[in-house]
């Protein structure tokens, strides 16, 4: 238990660009210390997507519970919390006095390429695992345009998703039987 507080206390720590920043790093330790497989791992990412809450506290949860019950999922999620808040009332507390300062602003600027890298690896990982093709890729390409240019709501576009999917399977499963 105090090696799964310690690892997700050292990726709240040390990670920058929150969510979906932290999936590399969680990865890497989990399946290198042989706690999940790397398909438990994206599973559990997958059930991370659609709870509603903060990413990076929810699959520290998920993998602490997979490991340890709830007793390690409680833990782990402390682990993502405690250092973050510590940093981020410490940041609070003394960014008045240096929002200006000409090289916190360029640190801040040379972290956005850095955050674009972590949040894309996973992307490209999670496309590899679950072998997509471009016609995979199609139905969430459509519901991207969907929202950004004709301004469907991301909740229509999961309930026609869902009754997509659930159509498409009953559909498939009738033509199997006759």
């Amino acid at each position: 238990m105090l090696k799964l507080f310690y690892l997700f206390t050292k990726i709240g720590l040390f990670t920058i660009g929150g969510g979906y920043a932290v999936i590399p790093l969680i990865e890497k330790e989990i399946v290198s210390r042989e706690w999940l497989t790397l398909e438990e791992f994206y599973e559990l990412l997958a059930i991370t997507e659609s709870l509603p809450g903060v990413f990076a506290t929810n699959i520290a949860a998920l993998v602490g519970f997979k490991i340890s019950g709830i007793k390690g999922g409680i833990i782990a999620a402390l682990g993502t919390i405690i250092a973050p808040f510590a940093i981020i009332l410490l940041i609070a507390t003394f960014f008045h006095q240096f929002q200006d300062n000409i090289y916190v602003i360029k640190a801040f600027k040379a972290l956005r390429p850095v955050v674009v890298a972590l949040i894309a690896a996973p992307c490209y990982t999670i496309v590899k695992i679950n072998k997509m093709t471009i016609k995979t890729l199609l139905f969430p390409l459509l519901a991207l345009l969907l929202m950004w240019y004709v301004g469907i709501s991301p909740v229509w576009i999961v309930l026609f998703g869902c009754l997509g999917s659930i159509s498409y399977y009953e559909f498939k499963n009738r033509r199997k039987r006759q």
